[in-house]
């Protein structure tokens, strides 16, 4: 690098060093400030394409209450079969997604994928009956299914193991912003009904993929790629956030290689947590995806009903950013999810044990604050625990893709016959939230001895050098100076 090249606000900072620029290595204040300049240019626009993408994967619980059923002559288990056709599509997508973002850019890869879920949105509004229903969901599937695993993955590339989870919060709380926002926005374009001779319910999906659409352009102009092109920082900042994430990852191996895909495949901690996370994801989507009837069964009318849907997703939103700021803080995943877990079940009882109504909408609450927040936990807790980039990106679409399962599972877990006790779904969720709990512990107990056994074997992390560091650069989270985080 060359004297000339070198920004005026770092030269200072800056000294050659046998022909090489050496940068000095940044105080906590200047750390601080760099790492806002970060939050600042990637959080916001990342949390915004995911409110993109759940508000259009969710919209069609407000489109049920705008007529979507009468008008396509739905009827038993055919609005189940809609929400649950979306979800195996979408797992499909999840690792070659993540592979592919891996090999090309995500500046590139992602406005892409959003561009192609702009349009499978907005033609579910012009579907004329029940089959064009089924193709445009499962288009939207495969549409939408690299965004969350690749966003995740993507923030472990700019941030330290300890510093992923607030971010992947804060990310996640653009699904209760699009819970809230869905239902407001539902109520709104519902007065649209009849306008051009559509319904409501066509006008919720057009209008939601039109505005994705205007994003996704945008993004090929905004997004940037990883910290090393990061046109928004200087050379020195750049290597700054470069020596934090190899001093962080342990010089783990970083290039693409089939073996960490394999590696990745056979690492049982992987599998646990997603059988963990299956336990979140499917009370997730089936309170995503039916809160408004749930709602409605409590007395409200459907213009009612939508609006009564916001509370529960602010209040979870709180949680969310709360939970994920607490655990980075005191570098736990562990116990802040078997603790949210517990706090979701409440909810549920409390929804399952009563037909006074009061109870049962708190209890919406209280299971919104549950599950919402363990979502994020989950991944970060996850991806801390995965050592190397690209079993790192396969281990989280594992992850996320297996959970995503449980959106099929919950098309089917509330079914009209049981209105309005809805004794089954309740009590399958239950079910689900308390099998996560117990392999949570199960596995923070397991990490934590494990901790502990490397640290009588081997010494102290800090300890090795570059060149022992670099003997073990391929073994991943099974070298001896990984540590694992509880």
């Amino acid at each position: 690098m060359e004297d000339s090249k070198i920004p005026s606000d770092t030269a200072s900072s800056a000294e050659v060093e046998g022909g090489a620029l050496q940068f000095a290595p940044y105080d906590t204040s200047s750390t601080k400030k760099l790492i806002r300049k970060i939050d600042w240019v990637l959080i916001p626009w990342l949390a915004l394409l995911y409110l993109l993408s759940f508000l259009d994967r969710t919209n069609i619980g407000n489109a049920r209450l705008a007529g979507l059923e009468e008008d396509l002559g739905m009827s038993g288990l055919d609005y189940n079969v809609a929400l649950a056709i979306f979800f195996p599509f979408y797992v499909a997508a999840e690792i070659p997604s993540n592979l592919m973002m891996k090999r090309s850019r995500p500046a590139i890869w992602i406005p892409i994928i959003m561009l192609a879920w702009a349009v499978c949105c907005t033609m579910m509004g012009l579907v004329h009956n029940y089959a064009g229903l089924l193709a445009a969901r499962a288009a939207l599937g495969i549409a939408e299914g690299g965004l969350f695993p690749g966003v995740t993955f993507y923030i472990t590339m700019w941030y330290k193991r300890h510093e992923c989870g607030l971010r992947m919060a804060i990310f996640f709380s653009a699904a209760t912003a699009a819970g809230a926002f869905g239902g407001l926005l539902a109520r709104g374009i519902g007065e649209m009904d009849g306008l051009g001779g559509k319904s409501g319910w066509s006008w919720i999906f057009i209008i939601e993929g039109l505005l994705t659409f205007v994003v996704a352009v945008t993004a090929f102009f905004v997004m940037n790629d990883y910290p090393g092109t990061a046109k928004f920082l200087t050379s020195e900042e750049k290597h700054e956030v470069q020596r934090r994430l190899e001093e962080d990852r342990s010089s783990l191996a970083d290039e693409f290689n089939m073996k960490f895909f394999w590696d990745a495949i056979k690492d049982w901690k992987i599998w646990v947590h997603m059988f963990i996370t299956i336990g979140i994801y499917t009370p997730l989507y089936s309170f995503s995806l039916f809160l408004p009837t749930i709602v409605k069964t409590l007395g409200y009318t459907n213009e009612v009903a939508q609006l009564m849907t916001v509370p529960p997703y602010v209040v979870a939103c709180f949680f969310c950013i709360g939970g994920g700021f607490m655990a980075d803080r005191q570098r736990q995943r562990g116990l802040y999810m078997i603790g949210f877990n517990i706090v979701a079940i409440i909810g549920f009882i409390m929804l399952i044990s009563t037909d006074n109504v009061g109870v049962k909408y708190a209890g919406t609450f209280f299971a919104a604050a549950g599950i919402y927040p363990n979502v994020p936990q989950g991944v970060a807790w996850n991806g801390n625990n995965i050592g190397g980039s690209l079993k790192r990106s396969v281990g989280i679409a594992m992850h996320v893709g297996f959970g995503n399962l449980g959106g099929a599972i919950s098309g089917f877990i509330y079914q009209t016959r049981d209105s309005p006790e809805f004794y089954p779904g309740h009590g399958t969720l239950i079910a689900t939230l308390t099998m996560s709990t117990i392999l949570s512990i199960i596995m923070t107990i397991y990490l934590r001895r494990e901790n502990a056994r490397r640290d009588r074997e081997y010494k102290n992390p800090e300890e090795y050098t570059v060149e022992e560091r670099l003997l073990e650069r391929e073994k991943g989270d099974n070298a001896t100076f990984f540590r694992y985080t509880v």
